[in-house]
C-alpha cells in the first residue's frame, strides 16, 4: 500500500491517533470531549498509557481482568472518519508492511458514550437514550459504498440521509441501562443544522418538528447529535460492532437544559463500564 494512502509517523503509529499495532484492545469507548476521559480514570485498576494529539486522546488500561480503551473523537463525523479508519488500520493491518493481517481477529466493539438533545417533550433531560439506529445528514457515507439512503417526507429539499443500525447484540446487552430508545439524527453542525436560530436563522423553521414526526424501522426519531450515524455506518463497513448511548442534556421541545450535566454523564459511564466488562 502506498505511503500516501496509509500515512504513518516515524514510530510506525497511525498518523492522527499515534496508535501502533498491538495498542488496540477488543473493547473501545468513544467520547467527544478529550477532558471527559478524566471521568473514566477512577474506574481503571491500571492505566497503560494516556496520550493526546490534537483532539484525539487515547487512554488504555485495565478494569478487573479486561483491557479497555477510551478515545476522544472531537466533534463531528469528519473526525469519526479519522478515528474509525485509523483504529481499523492499527488493529487489522500490519503497519510496517502496510498490508492487512492474515490472522482473523475478533471484531472491535465500539461503544459511543455521548451527549444529545431530544426532540420530544416526553423524554426529560438527565435521562439516558440508546440509539437503535441513526440518520446521517452529514454526507460522510456519500463517499463510501453505502446503499441505505432514506426518503423522508417534508425533507425533500435536503440530500437523502443515510441510515445505519446499532449492533443487535450490543443493543440487547445495554438496553437495561437506559430509559429510552429511538432513532438518532446525526447533524453536520451545531447551530443551523440542528435547527438553532441564533445567531443566524435556520433555513427550515420547522426542521425539528419535521424530524420529530419521522419514524424509521418502527422507532420514532428521538434526538439530535453529531457522531452516531457515522459510527454505525462506517463501523459496519469496517467490520466493527457499534452502539451509541447518549445522556440527554437538552430538551429542544421544552427549551430546557440539564442543571447537572456532569452527574448524568458520570452515571452513564458507571453503568456502561459495569455492563461492558461482561459483554460478549
Amino acid at each position: 500500500m502506498l505511503a500516501s494512502e496509509i500515512i504513518l509517523n516515524p514510530d510506525n503509529s497511525v498518523y492522527h491517533l499515534h496508535l501502533k499495532n498491538g495498542d488496540i484492545p477488543e473493547k473501545l469507548i468513544t467520547v467527544g470531549d478529550p477532558e471527559r476521559i478524566d471521568l473514566f480514570l477512577p474506574h481503571f485498576d491500571e492505566v497503560y498509557f494516556d496520550q493526546q494529539f490534537r483532539e484525539f486522546r487515547s487512554l488504555k488500561g485495565r478494569i478487573g481482568s479486561k483491557d479497555l480503551m477510551v478515545i476522544s473523537t472531537g466533534i463531528g463525523t469528519d473526525n469519526v472518519d479519522v478515528v474509525l479508519n485509523e483504529l481499523h488500520l492499527a488493529y487489522q493491518w500490519d503497519l510496517v508492511e502496510r498490508k492487512k493481517l492474515e490472522e482473523e481477529k475478533p471484531p472491535l466493539q465500539v461503544l459511543r458514550l455521548g451527549t444529545s438533545g431530544t426532540l420530544r417533550s416526553s423524554i426529560p433531560v438527565d435521562s439516558l437514550l440508546l440509539s437503535e439506529g441513526a440518520l446521517g445528514f452529514d454526507y460522510l457515507m456519500y463517499y463510501y459504498h453505502w446503499q441505505d439512503f432514506r426518503n423522508l417526507e417534508g425533507l425533500e429539499q435536503f440530500p437523502q440521509p443515510y441510515f445505519a443500525g446499532a449492533d443487535v447484540g450490543l443493543a440487547r446487552h445495554f438496553r437495561s441501562m437506559v430509559d429510552y430508545t429511538g432513532i438518532t439524527v446525526t447533524a453536520n453542525g451545531f447551530y443551523g443544522p440542528q435547527g438553532r436560530n441564533v445567531p443566524l436563522p435556520a433555513r427550515n423553521a420547522q426542521w425539528l418538528e419535521v424530524l420529530a414526526a419521522q419514524e424509521v424501522n418502527g422507532f420514532p426519531v428521538t434526538n439530535l447529535e453529531m457522531e452516531t450515524a457515522g459510527i454505525y455506518a462506517l463501523g459496519e463497513l469496517l467490520g466493527m460492532r457499534c452502539l451509541s448511548i447518549s445522556a440527554i442534556l437538552a430538551n429542544r421541545k421544552e427549551h430546557r437544559f440539564s442543571k447537572k450535566p456532569e452527574q448524568i454523564v458520570k452515571t452513564m459511564i458507571a453503568r456502561a463500564l459495569e455492563l461492558f466488562r461482561v459483554a460478549d
